[in-house]
């Protein structure tokens, strides 16, 4: 007797796939081996200029420098607005020489006291005027006038020059009432007379320089050494009077001049 059949499972047909392509196998589609064509390909002249172009720029500056045009632009720098420089420049100006009615206005009313105290006989009254303080006045004037005059600045020049004539005037006042020691004085004249001299030769350009410099290293040295000494007097009732003050700084200032002196022959030898 034959046994039944067993009913057996039909399972639905999958379409054939295509043969596989000789790039198929390789492991390799269409869609990504046209990239890698296009990496294979050699590169073109033009390419390799543009890639070797920065190399080489970045040798030549190392080896020779930056170019001169740089070197020049950045040692002279232009000017945005030089039409606006100018203006603020002549602005300046007018406000430096308008600066010399406050300077004649700081000592005329001192000058016409002076004036009234002496023709009154009342010498007593000018030795409440300081001399040493005055004295100091007069020689930074003389210090920025120099300064001024070799800047060939025509209006600070016109104002130091009126600040040096009124102090002056102020202490030819305290010499005629014996407030200030007619030694002192005399010196003082002197210093004066070639300060304004010398300053406006130099402003013309009608002195060697080696005059000049000696005039400011002298300069230097008396207001130096009269500074110190101005301030140890304020002091004076309640401290010994001394001239040792002005000495000592009168002598590092000369030596510090003399220093100065030497190292510029010997960077000069």
């Amino acid at each position: 007797m034959s046994s039944p059949s067993v009913a057996s499972l039909r399972l639905p047909m999958l379409p054939a796939s295509p043969p596989l392509s000789r790039r198929a196998i390789a492991g390799v589609t269409p869609s990504a081996a046209a990239p890698r064509a296009l990496l294979l390909q050699p590169l073109a002249p033009k390419a390799l200029a543009a890639y070797h172009q920065p190399a080489l720029l970045l040798h030549q500056r190392r080896r020779h420098g930056p170019p001169p045009v740089a070197a020049v632009t950045a040692s002279k720098p232009v000017l945005k607005d030089p039409k606006k420089y100018q203006e603020w420049d002549s602005m300046t100006a007018k406000f430096a020489g308008a600066a010399n009615i406050p300077f004649l206005l700081l000592q005329l009313p001192q000058i016409v006291l002076n004036t009234r105290n002496l023709l009154a006989g009342n010498k007593t009254a000018l030795f409440a005027v300081p001399w040493l303080g005055m004295l100091t006045g007069l020689l930074g004037n003389l210090s920025l006038l120099s300064y001024f005059a070799k800047k060939k600045e025509t209006e600070a020049v016109i104002v130091q020059t009126l600040g040096v004539i009124s102090t002056y005037a102020v202490l030819v006042q305290l010499a005629m009432a014996e407030s200030m020691p007619v030694p002192q004085f005399v010196a003082t004249s002197v210093v004066v007379a070639a300060g304004l001299i010398l300053n406006f030769l130099n402003y013309f350009g009608w002195i060697p320089g080696t005059l000049l410099l000696l005039w400011e290293d002298f300069i230097t040295v008396g207001g130096l050494a009269v500074l110190p000494q101005v301030m140890w007097s304020t002091f004076v009732p309640f401290i010994p009077n001394s001239v040792l003050p002005g000495i000592i700084s009168g002598s590092l200032a000369v030596a510090a001049v003399a220093m100065g002196i030497l190292t510029n022959l010997s960077i000069k030898h």
